[in-house]
């Protein structure tokens, strides 16, 4: 006869009750992680701005029109992305605007003088701009002196010498013409040409523009490299101390200015044939606003790639719009000081939004 057993207890503990999430565990909801990027102020404000022009100025509309307010973003983005990444990494450069002139007065002058092909000038040029970064990157980390003293110094050599070297092989203010000169129909296609798309010429420098943009996006966000410029951004004494390298990410910042300043004055040289040696004065508070507007803060650390880009957009919009609407182009930097303080507003708003609990 068999004997009935009882069922065997369950060894499982009890469940123990859900512990409630605290607001530094809870899943943030996806308008919250769409605030916290550094550029949602600038498209709200860019969306703003292109609504606005549309709406009152029918010229604004044309696919032509498009086209040259990309271009004219164009232009200052390409410059505004290298100088955005310096802002990140804690730093200004005031001689951005007149470096830009530097590069082209020195393709130029060079390839007329000694009467070679202007690749030769090119890549000199390159060489320069580079230099000129690495030299302000080099001052600033052996003395320790503000990046804005270092670079004012460099934005007033390189004005007086733009304009006192022009003189001396040129007679005048202006560079001589190179457009008869070998290699400058194959320098022009890469750095001045146009694309057309649907019957509308788009200048090729759009086109780099988004491809930096890219670039300097994938920089920031998928590289050791990147993590080094928010680190010494946001506190270079505790980035040291964790390894980060950052004399090195200082200086290779400084010459990402000075590559830019090159594209940019490549392009110029190339469009025009010649270049005024008195260019580029005050080029450099516009590239530092795009980045500001994009979402840059003053004192490091925080920022992206995309924010400058629309924020150099916002500046094709407001410069080209105006004359659209056929208003008084003495306005532009007036509209464009309301636009820095709303933008600087709206990043405010949207970062206490996205750290609120």
């Amino acid at each position: 006869m068999t004997q009935a057993t009882a069922p065997a207890a369950s060894t499982s503990p009890p469940a123990s009750p859900a512990s409630p999430k605290d607001g530094r565990t809870a899943d943030r909801s996806l308008a919250r992680r769409l605030l916290a990027r550094p550029e949602i102020g600038a498209l709200i404000a860019a969306v703003g701005v292109y609504a606005f022009f549309f709406a009152v100025a029918p010229a604004f509309r044309d696919a032509g029109s498009l086209a040259t307010v990309l271009y004219q973003a164009s232009v200052m983005g390409i410059m505004a992305i290298p100088v955005a990444l310096l802002m990140i990494g804690g730093e200004f450069d005031l001689s951005a605007g007149v470096a830009v002139t530097t590069s082209a007065l020195t393709a130029g002058i060079l390839s007329f003088q000694l009467s070679t092909n202007v690749w030769t000038g090119v890549l000199v040029a390159l060489v320069a701009s580079l230099a000129v970064g690495a030299f302000n990157g080099w001052l600033l980390v052996w003395t320790g002196l503000p990046s804005f003293l270092i670079t004012l110094g460099s934005f007033l050599v390189l004005q007086g010498a733009n304009l006192a070297v022009t003189k001396i092989f040129t007679g005048n203010v202006a560079s001589d013409s190179i457009s008869d000169m070998d290699g400058f129909d194959q320098a022009k296609k890469v750095f001045a040409s146009e694309i057309g798309i649907g019957g509308v010429n788009f200048k090729i420098t759009i086109f780099y523009w988004l491809i930096f943009a890219a670039a300097a996006t994938w920089l920031l966000l998928r590289t050791k490299i990147g993590n080094w410029i928010f680190a010494v951004g946001g506190n270079k004494e505790s980035a040291r101390a964790v390894g980060v390298p950052v004399d090195f990410t200082k200086i290779a910042l400084f010459m990402g200015v000075g590559a830019g300043a090159w594209f940019v004055g490549m392009h110029l040289l190339f469009s025009f044939n010649t270049v005024q040696s008195g260019e580029g004065v005050g080029n450099e508070f516009l590239y530092i606003i795009a980045a500001v507007i994009g979402g840059c803060l003053l004192t490091g650390g925080y920022g992206s790639a995309i924010g400058p880009v629309i924020g150099a957009f916002i500046f094709g919009m407001v410069s080209q719009g105006i004359v659209y609407a056929n208003w008084n182009p003495d306005w532009f930097k007036a509209f464009l000081g309301v636009m820095l303080l709303l933008a600087a507003l709206v990043n405010l708003w949207v970062r206490r939004q996205a750290t609120r609990r």
